[in-house]
């Protein structure tokens, strides 16, 4: 209407009045830069807007001037008509605009700054940064690998300093950190990107309660929403597994499981036999058909389980189980039964409750908690049994294992449990650290187990034999811990240029075609399919 103009900066929005009747702001485009030159004024009171942070002013403006003139957007900023993902990355200088992302980079913004300060001013720590180029980790996960112009040698990009990081440890850096870009050649989710940032902390001369009080402190000091006082609630591996069925279990809704092995015959099964009830609130009501289909695909992928529902549950074992359930659980709750493998039927019911939760959710049956509660998750097991039948690390080669456990390694090595341990928020995954193995010896021999060449980490052990002291660290993902705090629903709403849902750059297109002349260079021949 030529009447008025709302201009938006980075920190809101203002209004405008025209009231020199030679200015004409009809044909202006939407998302024009614009310099604004005129009075800040009170609004008439009738006109107040208590929704706005600026409702009580408005500027008369004298005159303008048109800095940079918009032609067309791919998208228009209105919440209502959103576009999907895929093309607000392709232009995310214009997505960046939204409200919800401005503010999802301030407050991670913010809260690095207060990390940095605490770590910096309260804890003495030292801000080291070290080399993305490095060269290969055995025994982790997949690295993206570098070429270079001399022929057959190649960096690889690090998946975390942890090399690094106990290096500086033998080095009298006692105290480190580092705002961390990490790099890993895996799938991606909505949790996960070929590269992400961490906040990496080690230190001398500490044990596991060291890190972990350390840790509680910052997060209570730093963290963007409210959290429960310290100390944090700590549960072990096993515990959490037989439980609720996963190792980074939400807690804050209940559901826990019930163990009822003890209710029947285990003549038929193998010696890891168990049977595990999960109950849940009867006025839920009977289970849809889609949730039914959902508990059917989960049960398909867990071959040596037997799922029962709730109406299912009497004809299936008989009257007795279900009296005798009756009285352990309560007349209610439902139930959900799941038999067959022990370790099987807990990872079987953890997929199942999680299912549940979002359906008690949905019906108003389950309320999220104003003030997280975060958990450590302790004593994981230090190997695992791989697909090959070999061993593998359960978090990476240079954890400690527990030192009651120590005298198994050579007997009975998948029963060592490890001084590992991870932060979990409502079933998130937010961080994770160990005590390290700083004696040379006994890294050695760990590496010897997991069939990883000692000549490889020649440096590193080195490094250990130097005179390393004891140390221990963390790292906390920042992608993670702001995506929570900003109720977003995927970490690449907290990072300003993330890659898509298939590890490719929106903007740029990339990874792209190099030319002839580069693949000369880096010697790099291509290989048809």
């Amino acid at each position: 209407m030529s009447k008025f103009v709302i201009l938006r900066d980075a920190y809101g929005t203002t209004q405008c009045i025209i009231m020199n009747q030679n200015l004409n702001l009809a044909n202006i485009s939407l998302e024009s830069v614009i310099l604004v030159e005129g009075e800040v004024v009170l609004r008439p009171k009738e006109e107040i807007n208590s929704s706005l942070s600026t409702g009580e002013i408005e500027v008369q403006m004298k005159s303008f001037d048109i800095l940079n003139d918009v032609e067309n957007l791919p998208f228009n900023l209105r919440n209502y008509q959103k576009p999907k993902e895929q093309l607000r990355l392709q232009h995310r200088y214009i997505d960046l605009r939204f409200p919800e992302m401005q503010n999802n980079l301030r407050q991670r913004s913010l809260m690095l700054h207060n990390m940095r300060r605490f770590l910096v001013e309260d804890k003495g720590f030292v801000e080291v940064e070290t080399p993305t180029l490095f060269c290969r980790t055995p025994g982790g996960a997949r690295e993206f690998v570098v070429p270079t112009h001399h022929s057959g040698l190649f960096y690889s990009l690090v998946q975390s300093p942890q090399q690094f990081k106990q290096m500086l440890m033998a080095g009298g850096i006692d105290r480190y950190f580092q705002v961390a870009r990490c790099y890993r050649d895996e799938s991606t989710r909505p949790d996960r990107q070929p590269e992400f940032t961490q906040l990496d902390i080690e230190l001398s001369f500490t044990n596991m309660n060291g890190v972990l009080s350390l840790i509680e402190d910052l997060i209570f000091d730093t963290y963007m929403k409210p959290i429960q006082n310290p100390p944090f609630k700590r549960m072990t591996y096993r515990e959490a597994i037989e439980n609720y069925g996963s190792d980074k279990p939400n807690i804050s809704h209940g559901l826990k499981f019930s163990n009822i092995t003890h209710l029947f015959s285990n003549n038929i099964y193998k010696d890891n036999f168990a049977a595990y009830a999960l109950p849940y609130p009867s006025s839920v009501g009977k289970l849809t058909s889609k949730s039914k289909e959902a508990i059917k695909g989960i049960r398909k992928r867990y071959s040596n389980s037997k799922v029962s529902l709730n109406e299912n549950i009497s004809k299936e074992f008989g009257e007795n189980v279900s009296k005798s359930l009756l009285q352990l659980l309560g007349e209610n709750n439902a139930t959900v039964i799941v038999i067959g493998d022990k370790d099987e039927c807990c990872s079987c019911l953890g997929e199942i409750r999680l299912l549940l939760i979002s359906l008690l959710k949905s019906k108003g049956l389950l309320q999220d908690e104003s003030i997280l509660k975060p958990l450590w998750i302790v004593d994981f097991p230090l190997f695992l049994k791989g697909e090959n039948g070999e061993l593998e690390t359960c978090h990476h080669p240079f954890t400690a294992p527990h030192p009651d456990d120590t005298s198994l390694l050579d007997t009975n090595p998948l029963k060592v449990r490890s001084l590992a341990y991870d932060l979990v928020i409502n079933g998130n995954e937010i961080g994770g650290g160990s005590v390290r193995v700083h004696n040379a010896e006994l890294q050695e021999k760990l590496l010897k187990i997991l069939n990883i060449n000692v000549s490889k980490l020649s440096h590193f052990m080195n490094a250990l034999k130097s005179g390393c002291p004891p140390h221990a660290g963390i790292a906390l993902g920042i992608d993670r811990l702001t995506a929570l705090g900003c109720n977003a629903e995927s970490i690449r709403d907290v990072i300003a240029f993330p890659k898509s849902h298939d590890g490719k750059d929106p903007l740029s297109g990339a990874p792209n075609p190099i030319s002839d002349e580069d693949r000369k260079y880096y010697h790099i021949p291509l290989v048809s399919q």
